[in-house]
């Protein structure tokens, strides 16, 4: 047995903190959001991070070992438990308002570590079940289209002036937020569209997969409002833009003032390791799922998570994304930082 792939059970301890959230009552309501922006990013300040790569044998048994992949599948019946939970109590007449907004946020950093992240995750694997349970998870934060234009907007388009998913220099988080929400959904139509045209069929049809993923989302919603009433609703989707939101703050961070040299007119040379910041804070790695391993994901968007590598030439955040999220809700600091770290890049290329 590889009980290297155990270090992986470290996400639940976030999974933990939700179960509690929503079956407790005064400060607990927050735990989830103190481990994750509070305990990880103060343990990343006196934890090294950790450039090592596996061998190449170490790779292949992690690459073949069924284990990292049933630990996401794992994930998908748990998120929508946490779910069920999180409507059948947030109406709960015997909750303090303070209480209800820690059960609301405690879903929506559910819906972004584990809806989006891990559904990110399986979006990019090749089998159909797979790709289906990525739109399960991505339906929890009601950001189904993210399947679309991620896969095959954003990982040809990134580091680019037309990829709404990154943030140029100079651009604060929150304008960030109008940009990448509103031209994301945009694009996820533009693709969708384009298939069918070049299949000789009209955009407005039953087989354009953005339309088919719209109306999932109608219906779940009508089928939450149907089992737990308006209200219970209305709470809902406050967590899934929410969880939405961390997504977009964690593309803000990726990507933030990367870009790639354009070779002729609308041409770009390859996305490399150096247009993705990196982080190997090993708390923030294990917390999702490799995810700050992020310049090799774009480098081969096919490697999966427990095998992705480090890059000397990749360009590393100050701290894991956990700390570096919550420095980017504090534009001038964040500014700072990153203008800095830009800085000495390009004197290195000059």
């Amino acid at each position: 047995m590889n009980y290297r792939a155990f270090k992986y059970l470290l996400p639940f301890l976030i999974y933990f903190g939700t179960w509690r959230s929503f079956h407790g009552n005064g400060f607990v309501t927050f735990m989830p959001l103190v481990i994750a922006f509070f305990l990880v990013p103060l343990l990343e300040l006196f934890v090294s991070p950790d450039p090592k790569n596996m061998s190449e044998a170490e790779e292949a048994i992690a690459k073949n070992d069924p284990l990292y992949d049933w630990f996401l599948y794992l994930i998908v019946p748990l998120q929508f438990l946490a779910l069920y939970w999180f409507l059948d109590g947030i109406t709960d007449q015997g909750l303090q308002w303070w209480e209800r907004l820690g059960r609301i946020l405690s879903m929506g950093l559910a819906c972004g570590t584990f809806g989006i992240n891990v559904g990110h995750e399986l979006g990019h694997r090749v089998k159909p079940f797979e790709q289906w349970l990525a739109k399960a998870l991505l339906l929890t934060s009601l950001y189904t289209h993210f399947f679309i234009e991620h896969n095959k907007g954003h990982h040809k388009n990134v580091s680019t002036p037309i990829d709404p998913s990154s943030a140029p220099k100079g651009m604060t988080l929150y304008r960030f937020w109008f940009r990448s929400v509103t031209g994301t959904w945009r694009d996820a139509w533009k693709i969708a569209w384009e298939e069918l045209r070049k299949q000789d069929l009209p955009g407005f049809h039953l087989k354009n997969e953005m339309l088919q993923l719209q109306l999932l989302q109608v219906l779940f919603l009508a089928g939450i409002v149907l089992s737990f009433g308006w209200t219970a609703c209305g709470y809902f989707i406050c967590s899934a833009i929410m969880g939405f939101l961390l997504l977009e703050t964690v593309n803000y961070i990726e990507h933030y003032g990367l870009s790639r040299k354009e070779t002729a007119a609308g041409k770009y040379e390859r996305a490399l390791p150096q247009h993705s910041w990196n982080s190997n804070h090993v708390l923030g790695r294990l917390m999702l799922f490799e995810l700050s391993r992020h310049s090799d994901h774009h480098y081969l968007a096919s490697r999966k998570y427990q095998v992705l590598r480090h890059h000397d030439e990749a360009p590393q955040l100050p701290t894991g994304y956990p700390g570096s999220i919550l420095l980017a809700t504090v534009p001038p600091l964040w500014f700072m930082v990153m203008h800095k770290r830009l800085g000495k890049m390009e004197k290195q290329h000059d």
